[in-house]
């Protein structure tokens, strides 16, 4: 059943199966808990985003409790969330590969909590900003701990759809946060300057929740037996394994084959910045294009979706919540439908055609609108067709890059991609996008819808050429660890080249 390791002190080296008896387990109630114990914050993170963009308008009108505007509330606040995010990926992502992923997920889930009451009681338009930023600050560190534990202990037999799945559950979140403002807006129920207060403390209720369940999740055992942990790595996976043989009723197959790492403490900046941009230049370029055309396209033109429908089809304030669910619905029916055929169709033409074909649909919704044929209803279909593909490109983003970089580096990659990618997207989108909705000129937000389609169709193309394909195969096996590099060097064995012809493209690399 186990392959039990083989550490020897004098070496400082360790033979383990541990990767090869993960990924080789079949489906199972453990695995369950895995994704509901970690996907669950996307839908905090969905909550957020959509609870503050369906309530700008609200939030602008007197006696909202904030002297504040719309413009405001969709670009500098939302810019300032996305900064955050993104200071908080590199911080806690740093965090994470020194110090495990069980912490990390913990302590970063704890600073959203307190972001999120602390903007419940937001008296004026500083304190807003502050935890805007810090609320965004913890979200950032949850996508590098979350995904690089996600990926280490989901099979890779589903670690593609289970990914896509997880990340697209933002938009069960986006729902709930878009069917609540209008709750919250009601002022029939609540006072203005009270039902947007509640809606972020309900967050802070949810989130409680998901700690709770959360508690449970394991460390990650690859990251254990790299950090001189091998014995309690063994003794989880070991446990796993009795589980999952009672509940099947039946033995596991045999393991693959075994690694040999080198047990290290951690990697500085420097050596990570030399693996990604020089041992993995192509890669590097995929990571940045997808990200950069995801973060736009959704932190531009959603953020200021519910002002589009007030702005130009006179939509109430009150009512952007009902159209936002139905596009949040469609964001999440994309990676649920599709996810499975990034794991049996392949990752290079999934990703490339999720991409290019929702940048084609934004430029045909760009142009009906620009000439008038569109009205609130038709609009909100057009979106819905635009983000049921761009939400399963989005998500493969996350995907892309936590698995096609070495172990080691995993969290540290998820986050310097993120906020780069995220930054360029998320923190000028956002301000653009604002400025352009605001004048009321229709050619102004045509400009929007075109620019996130450019970069879209063109991070699709970067797609055709670069992606890799990662269908199956084990993390090791995509990118095989520094550390075992590193022993088999000193051994004489010749390591695999990161982006030479073969490793690419699943030729002499994959097994």
């Amino acid at each position: 059943m186990s392959g039990a390791s083989d550490a020897s002190t004098a070496t400082g080296t360790v033979t383990t199966k541990v990767p090869s008896r993960l990924d080789r387990l079949p489906w199972s109630r453990w695995h369950w808990m895995i994704v509901i114990g970690l996907g669950t914050v996307w839908i905090l993170d969905g909550l957020e985003v959509t609870i503050v963009g369906n309530m700008a308008s609200r939030l602008s009108e007197p006696g909202s409790g904030l002297p504040i505007t719309d413009a405001q509330v969709t670009g500098m606040a939302a810019a300032l969330y996305v900064a955050g995010a993104c200071s908080g990926a590199l911080f806690f992502g740093r965090l994470t590969d020194r110090y495990g992923r069980k912490k990390l997920f913990i302590v970063t889930l704890a600073v959203y909590l307190a972001a999120t009451a602390l903007t419940a009681l937001s008296f004026s338009v500083w304190w807003f900003f502050l935890f805007r930023f810090l609320t965004g600050f913890g979200i950032g560190g949850e996508y590098a701990a979350i995904n690089s534990a996600i990926d280490e202990l989901i099979p890779s037999k589903y670690r593609g759809r289970v990914d896509l799945i997880i990340n697209g559950s933002y938009w069960l979140g986006a729902v709930g946060g878009a069917l609540l403002s209008v709750v919250a807006l009601d002022t029939d129920l609540f006072a203005a300057n009270v039902g947007w207060r509640l809606t972020f403390a309900l967050g802070v209720v949810l989130g409680l929740v998901i700690l709770l369940v959360r508690r449970n999740v394991p460390e990650s055992p690859r990251w254990m037996f790299i950090h001189g942990r091998e014995r309690d790595a063994e003794e989880l996976v070991a446990g796993v394994e009795r589980k999952i043989e009672r509940e099947k009723g039946a033995p596991l197959p045999e393991p693959g084959p075994a690694i040999t790492i080198r047990r290290r403490g951690s990697i500085g900046f420097l050596e990570i910045a030399r693996t990604v941009f020089r041992r993995y230049p192509k890669r590097a370029t995929l990571g940045f294009s997808l990200f950069i055309g995801q973060a736009f396209l959704y932190n531009a033109i959603t953020f200021g979706f519910g002002s589009i429908l007030v702005r130009f089809f006179d939509v109430p304030s009150g009512s952007t919540g009902y159209y936002f669910a139905v596009i949040a619905a469609g964001n999440f029916l994309g990676p649920l439908l599709l996810g499975r055929l990034f794991d049996t169709v392949g990752r290079r033409p999934m990703i490339a055609g999720t991409y290019i074909l929702s940048g084609l649909l934004l430029f045909g919704t760009a142009w009906l609108f620009d000439a008038g044929k569109l009205d609130a209803t038709t609009m909100t279909a057009c979106w819905c067709a635009v983000l049921f593909f761009a939400s399963a490109g989005a998500s493969s983003a996350y995907l892309t890059v936590s698995e096609i970089f070495p172990m080691e580096t995993r969290a540290m990659a998820i986050a310097f991609f993120y906020a780069i990618g995220t930054a360029a997207g998320g923190i000028s989108g956002p301000l653009l996008f604002a400025e352009l909705t605001e004048s009321g000129v229709v050619r102004d937000a045509v400009l929007a819808f075109c620019i996130g389609a450019t970069l879209m169709v063109l991070a699709g193309i970067v797609a055709v050429l670069f992606a890799v394909k990662a269908e199956g195969r084990s993390l090791e096996d995509i990118a095989k660890p520094l550390s075992a590099e590193a022993h088999e060097s000193a051994a004489g064995a010749a390591g695999p080249g990161s982006d030479a012809p073969g490793t690419e493209s699943g030729g002499p690399g994959r097994t």
